[in-house]
């Protein structure tokens, strides 16, 4: 893999390679932002309910709790990189275990454990039932989260500088292993854009828009991870899914939007809690989004942090 797929991009973009942040502190910045803005989805859905109750409070609370505690490693960051990495994949493990619970827990609701054998687990209830892979997302930002937050040295190697001067070698170059993490994070949500549909009969064509273009965008990030020395054509194949995306998300928002404000164009409350869900849409969006960073070339690491490590 070419360790910096911009070059063959846009050859005369050296003002990118100046950028005070780089790639893996972008990914983090976009991690506290969709971590925070995952709890206040958890609280649009946990409301459609009528009140949030007992442990539907853990993932609204934790999201911005999460993300304040990303932003303070990333000060942290500046002058011990250590210290702010450990804080950092602290709270990515704790958003998977509150990842995890919340699908078990959403799996629980979707299976009837008294029911006849053979109707305990049924098709139906999960298109019903409170997403499954909805909590998913939270396991998911937690563990592209913990991907930037370990440094690459060399860039391109795929060996992760951990504390105590310990190295973990990957299978691949970290920006590989950000496109398969980008295809991972399309799959879930093209998957769960699928079971939200179909409850719907896919009656409306716009609903087939998420369902095509996601399924073209995880299938360009894959292959994009599975060759070792990309094409320019094949990187400007990449960005146009992830741009594809990108207009997916907000032009599903929109759409949803203008279910919430009704033929009488004003916003009911109920309509927006219990409706199309608003945010849902902008995970693909997001997904869009972290699949251009992945581009970005990282910035290079040596002396200068107080920790040894940068």
């Amino acid at each position: 893999m070419v360790s910096e797929p911009l070059d063959l991009l846009l050859p005369r973009a050296a003002w990118l390679r100046r950028l005070p942040l780089g790639r893996d502190q972008v990914m983090l910045l976009i991690a506290a932002v969709s971590v925070a803005g995952s709890g206040f989805d958890a609280w649009l859905a946990h409301r459609a309910g009528g009140t949030v109750r007992g442990p539907e409070w853990v993932p609204v609370i934790f999201g911005p709790l999460a993300g304040a505690m990303l932003l303070v490693a990333g000060v942290i960051a500046l002058r011990r990189h250590t210290l702010a990495s450990l804080l950092a994949t602290g709270v990515f493990a704790a958003s998977v275990v509150v990842g995890l619970l919340g699908a078990w827990f959403h799996l629980r609701r979707a299976i009837l454990p008294s029911g006849p054998p053979g109707q305990r687990i049924a098709l139906d209830l999960f298109f019903w039932a409170p997403p499954v892979l909805g909590p998913l997302a939270f396991a998911f930002i937690g563990i592209f989260g913990t991907s930037a937050a370990w440094v690459e040295e060399p860039t391109g190697s795929g060996r992760l500088h951990l504390p105590g001067n310990l190295r973990l070698q990957l299978p691949y170059p970290k920006t590989n292993a950000y496109f398969y993490i980008t295809a991972t994070g399309v799959l879930i949500t093209l998957v769960s854009s699928v079971f939200d549909h179909a409850a719907t009969g896919f009656d409306d064509a716009w609903l087939w828009l998420p369902t095509l273009g996601g399924t073209f965008g995880m299938v360009v990030a894959t292959v994009l991870g599975m060759i070792e020395r990309p094409t320019s054509t094949d990187l400007w194949t990449y960005v146009g899914a992830m741009m594809l995306l990108i207009a997916i998300g907000a032009i599903g928002a929109a759409l949803h939007l203008g279910i919430a404000l009704g033929p009488s164009r004003q916003l009911v409350r109920e309509r927006l809690l219990r409706g199309a869900p608003l945010m849902a849409p902008l995970l693909f969006s997001n997904m869009g989004l972290v699949g251009l960073v992945a581009l970005l070339p990282e910035r290079e690491h040596g002396a200068g942090s107080r920790d040894g490590v940068r």
